[in-house]
């Protein structure tokens, strides 16, 4: 009965974050980012730590994960920070920023490992190859592993994922409204993409549009945009500009509030204990003071934290992948 409510809750929560999106996509997504993002991110990370980060064996494998999103995040702090670095660090730092792509796809291949293996050498060996595996495959077919470089940590993490996740809780559950929620989040970006959108009534404000040019955050919907190929001029205010960023905006939304949404299916909240959640309250209070203060000086601060909540969950991403799999192939090979 519970599942059935909340099931039905996040029918609401879908309808919700869409309509906003399409009224107003780029200062929902900057919200959504800034006060609903850091608390996920918190929260999330305390709760894989009690699951063990769903690694099979009993190796602390996960830390290399973080170690990761130490590589990628410190390069643009020390940048923003204006530090100097000269040098042999100056060349090191330089060049493992300049491999972030192989850093994210490693680290990715690298969960497979975790998921199936128990004994460290394997886990060693399986660490080797992922990152070989990354390196020629950077080398060869570079434009791709920069695009999934790019999805990994963003749309594959809000949209992608949190569709399988509720696939997978269908499985179990086989709600009505479970079934409703999964149409709805798989039809939104054609809904979308057949939207009658005029570009003029989006007038955002330049904190807004500055915001986005220094953030870094155009640079997905740039990604998207080359999807569709070179037809589209591509532009921040266009239809398929705003198109774009309704998606972003949709997928990052509900993505956060289908996660509070189900604290007692997941459990996460009773993962918390009173302690862990004084750190909480008080690390999330400070994260949405700082994107008050100056919003790049908030997503700086907090870029370390959120690239480590999306790595740290790339075991669970593949677990779900294949429970989903193993169960699609035992209701197969069921008589009818």
């Amino acid at each position: 009965m519970k599942s059935k409510i909340i099931d039905n809750i996040n029918i609401w929560l879908l309808l919700i974050s869409f309509i906003v999106a399409i009224y107003l996509p780029f200062e929902l997504f900057l919200f959504s980012y800034a006060f609903l993002g850091p608390l996920h991110y918190l929260t999330e990370i305390n709760w894989l730590d009690d699951k063990r980060y769903f690694i099979k064996s009993k190796s602390q494998g996960y830390k290399i994960f973080i170690v990761f999103a130490i590589i990628i995040a410190i390069y643009p702090l020390i940048k923003y920070l204006e530090l100097t670095v000269t040098g042999n660090l100056k060349t090191v730092v330089e060049f493992l920023s300049s491999q972030k792509n192989v850093i994210l796809i490693s680290g990715f291949v690298f969960s497979i490992s975790l998921i199936y293996f128990t004994k460290l050498k394997h886990i060693l060996l399986a660490f080797c190859f992922s990152v070989l595996f990354s390196i020629i495959s950077d080398y060869y077919i570079p434009k791709i592993i920069i695009i999934l470089a790019v999805f990994l940590p963003t749309l594959l993490h809000v949209y992608v994922f949190t569709l399988l996740f509720m696939i997978y809780g269908q499985l179990k559950t086989k709600n009505k409204a479970g079934i409703v929620s999964i149409i709805f989040l798989s039809i939104a970006p054609i809904v979308i993409l057949f939207l009658n959108v005029n570009p003029e009534n989006y007038v955002i404000s330049d904190f807004v549009k500055s915001t986005f040019t220094s953030s870094g955050f155009v640079s997905v919907n740039n990604s998207i945009a080359s999807l569709f190929g070179d037809s589209y001029n591509y532009k921040l205010i266009s239809v398929i500009g705003v198109k774009i960023q309704i998606f972003i905006a949709f997928a990052y939304t509900y993505h956060y509030l289908n996660w509070f949404s189900k604290t007692s299916i997941i459990g996460w909240k009773s993962s918390i204990t009173s302690t862990r959640m004084k750190y909480i309250v008080f690390f999330w209070i400070a994260s949405v003071g700082l994107y008050l203060y100056d919003y790049v000086t908030g997503l700086i601060a907090l870029f370390f934290l959120s690239l480590l909540h999306v790595v740290l969950e790339f075991p669970l991403n593949l677990t779900t992948i294949r429970e989903i799999v193993l169960a699609s192939v035992q209701k197969a090979k069921k008589p009818n």
